[in-house]
């Protein structure tokens, strides 16, 4: 992976838009990126990570915002990466959320994070992505790195590396597994714990299972298991082998029980059947006396009805006749029936005749009383029919008249319409006259305010620029308030920087001084037997000089010289705002043109009020235009309108004249027609009701003739039906009469007298009847208490056949069942061995592992040995050949755990030959070797990540505790790692590192905020 450009705008302290070419500082191989402390190198890295993962490291991702507070409120924050990662050129742009102002109104509003990734093939650019979590996941495809990976690899943190020479295995192994991908490993590891415990688990449920087996063969077989099965139950703390020895003798002592229970089962067996055949004897006896008491009372029954039956022989008699009776005077009931109905029929018609011919008795004269011959009743309706059909004739005569009449009508109604609309289109004739008259005055007037109008609308143009002017005025007199406050905040930071500058300047100059006062004693202290004086070269020194216990150190002057530094540029700093504050009050001051705030804000509101005269003469003009040319229109309509309404009202007379002349002639006619009545659907009317009434009582006088011949008719059937039948009158025959209901009684007391006396008849005759009454009668009770003792013997012997033969059938079954859970408990035990070896064997704990050492903590001691043997390489140089790392296998001090071992780090120190531990180093030595151990696990966690070439590293902090030879001796090592076009970068603010690397990345601190400067 090689960096080309980096871009952040608004992101971190960096309040612009700031741009990092990689490519010019990696041309040297090694470049510095320094600044002061705060100016925000960090962040540098920081945006480089940002960019590609969407997250900063450390506790800094913890951050609410990455935006910068420095710069301008509607500016975005945004970091830009192009880069090439594995022969693939990348250009990657992310934004992180921030709140940006509304577009409109007050306040702000949340933007959501971005990103999209580029690749530029062939000089043609793709778009890969476009959503923030794509572009980390792409990144991480495709540079075979996680965020963790790449911070560890690339940016070098020497801290995090400090930490982790001086852990212990325990935090050593944590660093090691964000490295290396070994997590695989560990799950092998808690995959085996989990495996035996689950097969654990198994073994106890199948030899527990075997375990109740037995229990329930107790149980059932009501005997005591072995000795030793009864004592080795899973779980008693006796051994595997013990137990399985203790389960196998389960075997033949449930098999005996099993055999003696079923030969018992089996004598019970023959026992009841004896008991069951003596039981059924003894029911077949009792049923048989039950059946032949059963049959002499049948017969007792029987001769009892017998004599009943022949005491009721007379009354079975009379049922007969009264049946016959009812059967002959069925017939003749039906015509007394229908001369009642003929009779009341003939009543009605005589009622209806009467009503009708009273209802025409004013309009023809006829004999109402009743006719017996045909020649009578004709002679009263002819005349009813002969006054019908004359008023049906002139019925039909009027009927051609009715055309005249609705003619009439619509003619009428035709002239009153035309009336009316004679008097309508005169009115609106008078109105538009009027209107034509009105309307010339109203529009000079209207005229003559539209010329008034349109000269005052036309200052608008000045008013517009006069309010815009005064806005302006109000924004400067604002601002000039929120200056002077921002201007009065600044002055007392500046108090505050040059005394604060001051005050450093002077502990410096007080630490210089005590030094120099101390110096010989400082010199003093370097000196040592037979070494030469460095200020006259002697190599006596009789009388060393002796200083104050506590003096200053070159450290302290160095630290006291960067206190005043930061002092003074924090003074620059604080007389830049306020001359950048002077000079913006000023300008504020010139644009508000001498006015205050609220004489500014009077002077808007005042020039708003002329404007907004000035729209509603405008707004008044256009609607006095529209109303001229709406009087305009409205005086041609009226003009127009005039003419046609004066047409039309002539027209209107000439059809009224000659519709109303047609509606006299028409009169005439129709009255002739009429006469008395009031018109001709009355007249028509009239005679149509006249002639239904003459119908109507022609029509009733014939039925009732009808009606008296049907009535004589029925009398004769009557008669004769009396004759035949042999009753002397009516009241015989309603007498003997009977409902079907009493019928269908009569007949069933008759069935039913028949059917007992067939019934009685057949059980006499039964010869097995006969047979039992002349038998003696039987001993119920003393049979039913011999099958009562033959039954509880039964009972009682298949309860006991039944118990045994469940209990053998059930000891054969668990017989079956103890046979299978052995056979389940024996293989399952031995998974159980072999999973629980393999578990501890890997967790460490096992004795066969004679180091102790996890399984995932081998494989990371292998990648730790791999590392050890790369930072070897560079550590020799750095170190001159003193130092060299060396890997164990031992646990750390104070680790108590069995399996802790495999991670531990010595260093060896040739000059003495002895290992130390890497906490006894100095900062100097710390800082070196943990460098060192930084590139080696760089180095091999590259190879681990698919060999992925890392072109551009960072090294951050930690060279302000070398000295001259050796930092030399590291910038040496770190130049090494040009080799194949590699660029480093050395983060620090160490003053010396600024002569020895040419090419700079310069991190500049201002109190607006932090930007870039490149040289070299």
């Amino acid at each position: 992976m090689r960096l080309h450009t980096l871009t952040v705008q608004a992101f971190g302290p960096f309040a612009g838009s700031e741009t990092v070419d990689f490519d010019r500082l990696g041309d040297g191989g090694l470049f510095l990126i320094h600044g002061p402390t705060g100016a925000g190198k960090t962040s540098v890295l920081d945006a480089v990570t940002f960019a590609l993962y969407g997250q900063v490291p450390g506790a800094r991702q913890a951050a609410r915002s990455l935006r910068s507070n420095h710069a301008p409120p509607g500016l975005k924050p945004e970091v830009s990466l192009e880069a090439t990662i594995r022969g693939r050129h990348l250009r990657i742009t992310r934004s992180p959320a921030w709140r940006r102002p509304k577009k409109r109104g007050t306040g702000t509003t949340e933007e959501k994070a971005s990103a999209t990734v580029i690749e530029f093939v062939d000089g043609e650019s793709h778009g890969l992505t476009n959503r923030p979590d794509e572009a980390g996941q792409i990144i991480s495809d495709i540079l075979g790195l996680t965020v963790k990976q790449f911070c560890q690899m690339v940016l070098l943190p020497q801290g995090e590396f400090a930490n982790f020479l001086r852990a212990d295995a325990k935090d050593r192994r944590v660093s090691l597994e964000r490295l290396f991908n070994t997590g695989v490993f560990t799950q092998v590891e808690d995959w085996l714990i989990d495996e035996a415990r689950d097969r654990g688990r198994t073994a106890d449920t199948a030899e527990s299972a075997v375990s109740r087996v037995a229990d329930l063969i107790v149980e059932v077989g009501r005997a005591p298991r072995p000795d030793a099965a009864a004592t080795g139950r899973p779980g008693h703390g006796r051994g595997t082998t013990g137990r399985r020895a203790d389960l196998d003798a389960l075997v033949p002592w449930a098999t005996e029980l099993a055999l003696v229970t079923a030969a018992t089962a089996d004598d019970a067996g023959r026992v009841a059947a004896d008991a069951a055949a003596e039981r059924d004897r003894a029911r077949t006896a009792v049923q048989e006396a039950r059946d032949l008491e059963e049959r002499q009372q049948r017969h007792r029954e029987a001769l009892r009805k017998e004599a009943a039956l022949a005491e009721r022989a007379d009354e079975r008699q009379a049922l007969d006749t009264e049946l016959a009776d009812a059967g002959r005077a069925a017939t003749v009931v039906q015509l007394l029936r229908t001369e009642e109905y003929r009779r009341t029929q003939l009543d009605k018609a005589e009622l209806t005749a009467s009503e009708r011919l009273a209802l025409v008795s004013s309009l023809v004269p006829v004999d109402s009383a009743r006719s017996s011959d045909a020649e009578s009743r004709e002679h009263t309706i002819t005349p009813l029919h002969t006054a019908e059909r004359a008023r049906r004739d002139e019925i039909a005569q009027l009927e051609q008249l009715r055309g005249d009449a609705d003619r009439r009508v619509a003619l009428e109604r035709e002239v009153a319409t035309l009336d009316s609309r004679v008097e309508a289109a005169q009115r609106e004739l008078d109105q538009c006259q009027k209107r034509a008259g009105e309307l010339p005055e109203q529009r000079a007037a209207l005229a003559a305010e539209l010329a008034q109008a349109q000269e005052r609308t036309g200052s608008r143009e000045a008013a517009v620029d006069a309010l815009d002017l005064a806005r302006q005025r109000r924004e400067a007199a604002r601002n000039c308030v929120r200056l002077r406050a921002e201007l009065t905040a600044a002055e007392q930071q500046r108090i505050e920087a040059v005394d604060a500058a001051q005050a450093a300047r002077d502990a410096l100059l007080d630490v210089r001084r005590l030094r120099i006062e101390g110096m010989a004693a400082e010199l003093a202290g370097g000196l040592g037997p037979d070494r030469p004086c460095p200020v006259c070269g002697s190599r006596e020194h009789p009388e060393p000089a002796v200083g104050a216990a506590a003096r200053p150190t070159p450290e302290d002057e160095e630290h006291a010289q960067q206190a005043e530094q930061a002092a003074r540029e924090r003074r620059t700093q604080a007389e830049n705002a306020v001359t950048v504050l002077t000079e913006r009050r000023t300008a504020a001051e010139a644009n508000a043109g001498g006015l205050t705030e609220e004489d500014a804000a009077e002077l808007v509101a005042a020039r708003k009020r002329a404007l907004d005269e000035l729209d509603a003469a405008a707004t008044q003009v256009t609607r006095m235009t529209e109303r001229l040319a709406e009087i305009d229109a409205a005086l041609d309509k009226a003009r127009t309108r005039e003419s046609e309404l004066s047409r039309e009202l002539a027209e209107l007379a000439e059809r009224r004249t000659a519709r109303a002349e047609e509606a006299a002639r028409l009169t005439e006619r129709l009255a002739a027609a009429v006469g008395t009545d009031p018109d001709l659907p009355s007249r028509i009317a009239r005679l149509n009701s006249e002639a239904d009434l003459l119908a109507a009582a022609a029509e009733a006088l014939r039925q009732r003739s009808t009606a008296l011949e049907e009535l004589r008719g029925a009398e004769k059937e009557t008669v004769r039906g009396l004759t035949e039948a042999g009753f002397a009158s009516a009241d015989q025959v309603w007498a003997a009469d009977r409902t079907p209901e009493a019928l269908r009684t009569l007949r069933e007391r008759a069935r039913a007298y028949d059917d007992e006396r067939a019934a009685v008849r057949a059980a006499l005759a039964d010869p097995a009847l006969a047979q039992a009454a002349a038998a003696p009668a039987p001993d119920l009770a003393g049979l039913q208490a011999a099958l009562d003792a033959a039954e509880q013997s039964a009972e009682h012997t298949l309860t006991w056949r039944d118990r045994l033969t469940h209990r053998a059938e059930r000891l054969a079954d668990l017989r079956t069942e103890l046979d299978t859970g052995l056979s389940g408990s024996r293989p399952a035990r031995h998974r159980h061995a072999v999973a629980d070896g393999l578990a501890r064997l890997a967790a460490g704990t096992s004795q066969d592992n004679r180091e102790n050492v996890r399984l995932s903590a081998y494989v990371l001691a292998a990648r730790l040995e791999r590392v050890v043997a790369a930072a070897n390489d560079r550590l020799a140089t750095m170190s001159s050949s003193r130092y060299e790392l060396r890997h164990t296998i031992d646990k750390s001090a104070g680790d108590l755990s069995r399996s802790g071992g495999g991670l531990g780090l010595r260093v060896l120190d040739a000059w003495t030959g002895q290992d130390r531990d890497p906490a006894t180093l100095s900062g100097g030595e710390t800082f070196i070797t943990s460098l060192a151990l930084a590139l080696g696990l760089g180095d091999v966690a590259g190879e681990e990540a698919g060999g992925t070439d890392i072109d551009t590293l960072f090294v951050d902090e930690g060279f302000g505790s070398l000295d001259e030879e050796t930092l030399e001796e590291v910038l040496e090592v770190l130049d090494s790692l040009r080799d194949g076009g590699r660029a480093v970068g050395v983060v620090s603010h160490v003053a010396d590192l600024r002569t020895r690397i040419t090419t700079r990345l310069r991190v500049i601190k201002s109190a607006t905020g932090s930007r870039l400067e490149q040289t070299g």
